[in-house]
């Protein structure tokens, strides 16, 4: 890139969002990032992003406040320099079946993993309009096309990402800003393999591919959508699934 463009990615501390810190580090980017409590984890991309040579800023905040977001990009300008690559990362589940469902686990997973990218993407939007340059990226799920028993709060918000990302996506064009969804499989995650095996073995006996991804897979079809050489695709909705999703 001729100048370095500075990116932020919404929860940074673990999984995939470490691993895209660590990927768009490596590719020249200064990198701000925020996570939700997990300090020991920030801590751990920290230190991998810079292992590599890189310039990290990590933030504490909730991407549901808009206050916080506004106080993190703050951290994040005065260090690094306007915000023209965003990912939106952060996410929650609060499980449970439909007609179980309280309102504080529906409100919450749309707070965070909807309502959290719009307050990223309204803040930043203004420095990447007048840079005339701009990458988005939101993380969303196959499940957001599939739909998942026991998710209905976490497959409204990963699918409502994107109507917001192709609303912004035609929005911001004119001013050279692309906005893009990655809609991903079954990942390999501290969480997942936290799972029973026969749990795991299932979801990965669904995916033609037959296994789960990694991060660093994720990480880099994210990482591609943010650079220079992706300046013509947006809007577009990017599997990153194994094949699980073919056909939506």
């Amino acid at each position: 890139m001729t100048d370095p463009r500075v990116a932020f990615v919404t929860g940074g501390s673990r999984g995939i969002g470490r691993a895209t810190v660590v990927a768009l580090a490596a590719a020249g980017h200064p990198v701000g990032f925020c996570y939700a409590a997990d300090e020991t984890g920030a801590r751990a991309t920290v230190a991998a992003a810079e292992a590599g040579g890189g310039k990290v800023v990590a933030v504490r905040a909730d991407v549901a406040r808009a206050g916080d977001v506004d106080r993190a990009f703050g951290e994040v300008e005065a260090a690094l320099g306007p915000v023209t690559v965003l990912v939106n990362n952060a996410g929650v589940t609060r499980d449970g079946l439909v007609a179980r469902m309280t309102d504080e686990q529906w409100g919450e997973v749309v707070a965070t993993n909807l309502t959290g990218a719009f307050h990223t993407i309204r803040r930043a939007a203004k420095a990447m309009m007048k840079a005339r340059y701009g990458r988005i990226v939101n993380v969303s799920s196959v499940s957001g096309f599939s739909g998942q028993s026991g998710q209905a709060n976490y497959a409204a918000a990963k699918a409502g990402l994107v109507g917001l990302s192709r609303s912004v996506a035609r929005e911001l064009a004119p001013r050279n800003v692309t906005c893009n969804v990655v809609a991903l499989g079954p990942v390999a995650t501290a969480m997942t393999d936290s799972m029973p095996d026969e749990w795991r073995a299932a979801i990965a006996d669904a995916v033609p591919l037959g296994r789960f991804a990694t991060a660093e897979e994720c990480a880099a079809v994210i990482a591609f959508l943010c650079s220079e050489a992706a300046g013509y695709v947006t809007g577009a909705v990017v599997p990153v699934d194994g094949g699980l999703g073919m056909g939506h």
